[in-house]
């Protein structure tokens, strides 16, 4: 091993493709991978064609929409039944209209 080496003709990084590529990576995010359905995958590339965003960006929106959004629990289930039925429902003797 010497004591110095001559990096002075060296390349940057962001001149070999591979590197540059792994540079780029975001922050905050993990490599990995999984298994999708085929035609799953072709609606996301579709849906990603068509709105100029990559598929795997909108795979990863849907995802952290569904952690987001509210569970479905039997209080909501019986929220929502209960306000469908108000419409059918007479407010004087709750007979079917």
């Amino acid at each position: 091993m010497r004591d110095e080496y001559d990096f002075s003709n060296a390349n940057k990084a962001t001149d070999i493709k591979h590197l540059a590529e792994l540079q780029a990576i975001p922050l905050g995010k993990t490599r990995i991978t999984i298994m999708l359905d085929d035609d799953v995958i072709g609606q996301f590339k579709k849906l990603a064609e068509s709105s100029g965003t990559g598929y795997q960006t909108l795979i990863n929106q849907t995802l952290r929409k569904s952690l987001e959004a509210e569970p479905v629990n039997a209080d909501l289930l019986r929220k929502v039944i209960r306000e469908e039925l108000a419409v059918y429902i007479t407010p004087a003797d709750h007979s079917p209209r």
